[in-house]
């Protein structure tokens, strides 16, 4: 339970003799002498009369933690999150530039790799919303040193996979850390760190959840093209295993809650929901939107999900409690991080699709040149966070919005021969304008959550960011293919013109040179159609590859449009948002233990 001291009081950590701490064993529902107080005053009033000293909570005890004016420290524990953040998002965004090698390399038809993507999106989706009940059964910190070791043996499998088959298997594996580790980091950030800090402390996290996806093509290029695949894979092992020592000496213990019931009806709900929905969204591009595993799929997804808020409502510990969705702040954040997300995500995928075959640049090249945008982002959002302690999230979320839509339309002209320098300026400014946004968002919205459903709010984000993720880029799939499709019929009634236009001419040099079988002259006149009507049809294969790319640069420019109108739609919502600084606390919170 939480209780709360002066600001400037010694510093304060766990009741159970903790190295360091202030507070003798057994005083872990006292207060220090506050604004007249005695010193055994309740925080709260009593809910029950006969034991004032133990005021029961409306809602299970929440772990809560030191105030970093009290305990300065606070930033190591945060980097320790960081690095475990960082590396479960790098992996996603590093993987899809390993994708085609790793076709090549098993043998694997086009359809089968996918399925290395696809298979980690649906199981990370499925364990996700159970991860705020795994957080508080066996609690924060200790579910996120099992998450790490979990992700990193799973990961070496996935390095010394021999097939695709056995790949998609632990990519399975892998998504079940994968999934919790983002939930219960969020989680313990909000319980270590004071609301006043919490812009600077949600800058510095955000590192892992948009810097990584940005720096993946760089990194992943590099190990791709001049190492081995696998490395990707690997490398995580040491970076866990580091994350996980870091985690035993610095994070906090907190407490878990045993007697939590799981809620199983609604978490098989939500998870024939989820996978239903993304495995849809995934293969519509190939099985058609209207074919009917696709309109099965959707329509069980969406009835599943409705079932699960039901369920919900009515479960005295319900798996995760939708009630979040009363508070309006937390719900436009939602919609505020699903927008950036599609916009980010997608382009990430696009672009280096464009570069790479339509400029003909190398993987390793490709992250390069995308580099700047990842420096930006890590420049600009630890500053974003310390915008919102000062001015809250209004400002710095709409004018970020903003400058993405002005710069995504501002891409919107793209060609094959877009100079690099122009593509990078553009993608660098668009990226501080995400930096800006996407971090005041999410933490204004989780901000304005009471302390006891965090975790709750924390699941819902990462639910949030994958499956808009999913969604946008299936969604952008979709419109690109109707758009290739529609380009391509008019390229092809152009190029149907022409032939027509080049088999008359061969036809005319036909009779020509039928006719001037007893001229020479007459001859020579038809061999010289025929000669018309081949160059012609060669003229026009020639065109084809060029045609193609023009079809591709059209669909995305046209893409490009849908997107910087939909963030655009964003920014009057941001406007909503909280301005002004964050109600300060009045003292350290103490982490029962």
């Amino acid at each position: 339970m939480s209780t709360e001291t002066e600001a400037g009081a010694a510093p304060t950590t766990l009741d159970d003799g903790h190295p360091g701490s202030t507070i003798p064993p057994g005083t872990r529902e006292k207060a220090r002498p506050q604004n007249g107080h005695p010193v055994d005053a309740p925080v709260a009033p009593a809910r029950r009369p006969d034991a004032p000293e133990r005021p029961a909570p409306a809602a299970p005890p929440i772990d809560t933690g030191p105030d970093s004016e009290a305990t300065p420290n606070w930033l190591v524990p945060l980097l320790v999150l960081v690095v475990g953040m960082f590396m479960s998002v790098l992996d996603i965004s590093i993987v899809n530039v390993a994708i085609s090698t790793m076709q090549n390399d098993f043998g694997a038809t086009t359809d089968q790799i996918q399925w290395v993507s696809t298979a980690y999106s649906l199981a990370e989706g499925v364990i996700v919303p159970a991860s705020a009940w795994i957080g508080a059964r066996l609690g924060l910190g200790r579910t996120y040193i099992y998450a790490m070791i979990g992700f990193a043996i799973f990961s070496a499998f996935c390095g010394l996979a021999w097939d695709v088959n056995s790949m998609i298997a632990f990519r399975i594996l892998q998504a079940i850390p994968g999934g919790i580790i983002p939930v219960v980091a969020l989680s313990m950030l909000y319980k270590i760190v004071p609301k006043k800090s919490i812009g600077a402390a949600m800058g510095i996290y955000g590192l892992g959840i948009v810097f990584a996806p940005a720096i993946g093509p760089t990194f992943g290029g590099y190990l791709v093209e001049y190492v081995d695949w696998r490395l990707i894979f690997f490398i995580n092992v040491p970076v866990a295993v580091l994350g996980v020592i870091a985690a035993i000496f610095a994070l906090p213990k907190f407490r878990p809650e045993p007697s939590r019931r799981f809620d199983l009806p609604g978490f098989a709900a939500i998870a024939v929901g989820a996978f239903s929905l993304l495995l849809a969204l995934s293969e519509a591009p190939t099985w058609g939107w209207t074919s009917y595993p696709t309109l099965i799929l959707l329509t069980l997804g969406v009835l599943s999900l409705a079932l699960f808020v039901v369920i919900e409502l009515e479960v005295d510990e319900p798996l995760l409690n939708v009630r979040v969705f009363k508070t309006w702040a937390f719900s436009n954040s939602l919609i505020l991080i699903a927008i950036v997300s599609i916009g980010l995500f997608g382009v990430l995928f696009y672009i280096p699709v464009y570069l790479q075959q339509f400029q003909n640049m190398g993987a390793f090249d490709t992250g390069l040149l995308l580099l700047p945008q990842a420096l930006v982002m890590a420049v600009i959002m630890p500053a974003a966070g310390q915008i919102y302690d000062r001015f809250g999230p209004r400002w710095p979320a709409a004018i970020g919005l903003a400058v993405v839509a002005y710069t995504t339309w501002d891409m919107s002209t793209l060609t094959t021969d877009t100079p690099h320098g122009q593509l990078q300026l553009i993608l660098a400014v668009r990226a501080a304008g995400i930096g800006l946004a996407m971090m005041p968002i999410m933490t204004g919205g989780l901000s304005s959550l009471p302390n006891e459903l965090t975790s709750m709010g924390s699941a819902f984000n990462t639910v949030v960011q994958r499956t808009s993720s999913a969604i946008g880029l299936a969604a952008m799939t979709a419109l690109m293919t109707v758009q290739q499709a529609q380009e391509q019929a008019d390229r092809s009634g152009l190029m149907g013109s022409m032939g027509s236009t080049a088999s008359s001419s061969g036809s005319a040099g036909s009779s020509a040179s039928s006719a001037g079988s007893a001229a020479g002259s007459a001859a020579s006149s038809g061999g010289g159609g025929s000669g018309g009507g081949g160059s012609a049809m060669l003229e026009q294969y020639q065109n084809y590859e060029h045609l193609q790319s023009q079809v591709f640069i059209t669909g995305l420019n046209d893409l490009l449009i849908a997107t910087a109108i939909l963030t655009a739609i964003g920014v009057p919502l941001a406007l909503t948002l909280r301005s002004g600084k964050p109600p300060a606390e009045d003292g350290p919170r103490v982490i029962e233990g």
